[in-house]
C-alpha cells in the first residue's frame, strides 16, 4: 500500500514510519513537490499518482463539503489525527499515537473492502495515565536494596 503524509504532518515522522511500515511505500508531500497544495487538488492527485492513503492532521477536512466529496471521489483512505496539546509535548503524544496505531491500521486498511476513514485517538496528556513513576526510598520495590 502507498502512503502519503500530508505536510501539516511533520516530515521527521517519516523514519519512524517506514521502520514500523516496512511492507509500506511512504512518502511526505514535501518529497514528491507538492507542498502548498490545496487539499481539494491534494486529495484527488494523490489518488490519481496512485496512493491508497492519506495521513494528516487536518480534521477540518470531513467538515468541509468540497473536500470531503474530494475524499470520496478520490477513494483513497483518509487517515486523520489529532494534536490535542501544543508544543513539543503535543508533538510527542501526537507521534506516539501515530506510530503505536499505524501498524494496526494499514493491516485493517489491507484487508478493507473499500474506502475508509480512520481517527486515530491521540495519547492521554494526563501523565498518570502514560506512565508511573516511583520514589524507590518512600515505596522501595519488593527487592530494593
Amino acid at each position: 500500500m502507498r502512503l502519503l503524509v500530508d505536510e501539516n504532518t511533520a516530515v521527521q515522522l517519516l523514519i519512524p514510519l517506514r521502520y514500523v511500515l516496512p511492507q509500506h511505500h511512504v512518502d511526505h508531500v514535501t518529497e514528491v513537490k507538492w507542498s502548498g497544495k490545496k487539499d481539494v487538488q491534494l486529495l484527488l492527485d494523490t489518488a490519481r499518482k496512485g496512493y491508497d492513503a492519506l495521513l494528516t492532521k487536518d480534521g477540518r477536512q470531513l467538515e468541509d463539503p468540497e473536500e470531503t466529496d474530494s475524499i470520496k471521489k478520490a477513494g483513497i483512505h483518509h487517515i486523520r489525527y489529532s494534536q490535542k496539546e501544543s508544543g513539543v509535548g503535543g508533538l510527542a503524544l501526537a507521534v506516539g499515537a501515530i506510530i503505536a496505531a499505524m501498524p494496526f491500521v494499514m493491516r485493517e486498511l489491507d484487508a478493507a473492502d473499500g474506502q475508509r476513514l480512520i481517527h486515530i485517538r491521540g495519547l492521554s496528556p494526563v501523565p498518570s495515565q502514560r506512565f508511573e513513576s516511583m520514589d524507590p526510598h518512600k515505596n522501595p520495590p519488593r527487592y530494593w536494596r
